[in-house]
């Protein structure tokens, strides 16, 4: 047995949490408590990861090595569950990369306990110009009930996210049909108009990728994307909080705008994240990141994906909206795991996957512990 006291980030109040082993096996409240305590957080979960440390989940020929490492790094990022996102290529790459990828976490215990599903970002998007960013727009193809039930047959009971664009012809009886094979739907990379949006949300999608990505950087200031996103009172959303795709103004703004249960915060994290300026592979292009963290095809002005990893996404956050660090924190830890349906964490009977967050005299330290174990300290400035 291992036990810690803290101050709960959820009641501000003194507990003990006792683990055994790799759960956590009680977690009371304390009557007296010594000051100085850290916050006890939960664990980060990211609802958007293309690829992380050098590995392109992408690539066909991707092993359950390289994987178990993009999951350890991640792990060192605060970040115990994520979803493994495939982006548009041919429906038939798309599925079956999807079952060598199902076939790798089936055979890794690692692999179970950190990857919560799947995110298909495509092919059911926009290939309008800047709408379909950094996807192939040649392979964009309108979502049937057909390819639904193709998609149902491979995954069987896991957990997916779709993500598509609600201006195709046929959209609200795919989503009914989605919903019904228990996937959740997400819009994006879209330039749907507010009875679009509105027929989607009617039919079932529940939220918005990326707010603030995937569209023009010139708008029309009296009718945009965005505008209509903000305006559908229906759902939910996740931003990325690079400072890059959303600027600080933006993002703050856009937490005025929404009410705080209805955001999330997401890497969309390609193989360059974590990895430092360089040339990284992304579905079989290259791309290159910059000392600015950008990450661009070359010769193209529009972004492909992000270095940002998810525990430096949260001090961003923190930092754009003028907060302590906590106050940002589960925008990248309970919020997407309630949006996703999934367990609870940091409580009686989970894995012991927590943080504990110190002041220290020149900023804040985070402990990482994930399965019992201390995975990584962390600390920052003020």
């Amino acid at each position: 047995m291992t036990t810690c006291d803290a101050i709960d980030h959820r009641t501000g109040q003194a507990v003990r949490l006792t683990c055994a082993g790799d759960r956590i096996a009680s977690l009371h409240p304390l009557a007296d408590a010594a000051r100085g305590l850290p916050v006890l957080l939960p664990p980060l979960v990211d609802i958007q990861v293309n690829g992380f440390a050098g590995v392109d989940f992408q690539n066909d020929r991707c092993t359950r090595a390289d994987l178990e490492r993009a999951a350890a790094e991640l792990a060192g990022a605060a970040c115990s569950r994520f979803l493994l996102t495939l982006i548009t290529d041919r429906w038939d790459r798309m599925l079956a990369r999807l079952q060598h990828y199902r076939a790798l976490r089936a055979a890794s215990p690692l692999l179970q306990r950190r990857i919560a599903g799947w995110h298909m970002e495509g092919p059911f998007l926009s290939p309008k110009p800047w709408f379909h960013g950094a996807h192939p727009p040649e392979f964009m193809e309108a979502p049937t009930t057909v390819r639904l039930r193709e998609l149902k047959a491979v995954t069987g009971e896991d957990r997916v996210l779709l993500t598509l664009a609600p201006e195709w012809p046929g959209a609200p009886v795919a989503i009914r049909c989605a919903r019904e094979l228990g996937f959740r739907i997400w819009l994006g990379h879209t330039d749907a108009n507010p009875a679009q949006l509105a027929d989607a949300v009617a039919a079932g999608a529940e939220g918005y990728t990326h707010l603030g990505n995937a569209c023009p950087t010139e708008w029309n200031r009296h009718d945009n994307i965005v505008f209509r996103v903000l305006d559908e009172p229906g759902l939910l959303v996740s931003i990325i909080p690079d400072r890059i795709h959303v600027s600080p103004m933006l993002f703050r703004l856009f937490h005025r705008a929404l009410d705080a249960p209805r955001i999330c915060y997401t890497t969309d994290a390609i193989s360059a994240a974590g990895a430092g300026p360089g040339v990284f592979p992304l579905a079989g292009m290259q791309v290159h990141v910059g000392s600015d963290g950008i990450v661009r095809q070359p010769g193209k002005s529009n972004y492909a994906g992000s270095s940002l990893t998810p525990l430096e996404g949260v001090r961003r956050a923190a930092a754009m909206l003028r907060r302590p660090l906590q106050s940002a924190w589960s925008f990248f830890s309970t919020q997407p795991a309630e949006f996703l349906g999934l367990a609870p964490a940091v409580v009686a009977g989970a894995p012991a996957d927590y943080c504990l967050l110190h002041a220290t005299g020149t900023g804040s330290r985070i402990e990482i512990h994930l399965a019992g174990e201390t995975v990584r300290e962390v600390e920052w400035n003020a």
